[in-house]
């Protein structure tokens, strides 16, 4: 396999899935996504971006299967979104479970993906 397209793929497929249904909970955002948002102050007017945001995330995962580097610049990407996302927690002072379950852990799950698929 060429090293520019994720190996193993399992992971990079995980992640698409995982960014894809929470697209899906943005497009109306359910309760505890709006409330994450109202948390950190993310303007109301600006709610509407997200769902694309996610839908491409997990397009250019699913692309990058077959697309050198596209997976391992979206997984970067995403990286640098979940950082976005706990500083504006932190900045929020909204240190419960929205930052540690949800932006850490998704951080944590993006850095795995990218290490082990796309680094190692």
């Amino acid at each position: 396999m060429d090293a520019a397209l994720p190996d193993p793929v399992w992971p990079v497929v995980l992640l698409a899935a995982i960014c894809f249904g929470d697209a899906l909970l943005c497009l109306k955002p359910v309760a505890f996504i709006a409330k994450c948002f109202e948390d950190v102050g993310f303007p109301k007017k600006w709610w509407w971006v997200m769902p694309p945001i996610k839908f491409a995330a997990a397009a250019g995962l699913i692309a990058g299967i077959w697309i050198p580097y596209l997976g391992a610049l979206t997984c970067a990407a995403l990286i640098a979104y979940f950082l976005v996302a706990i500083g504006m927690h932190v900045r929020a002072r909204d240190l419960g479970r929205n930052l540690f379950l949800n932006a850490t852990g998704m951080l944590v799950i993006c850095l795995a993906t990218g290490l082990f698929c796309f680094v190692l």
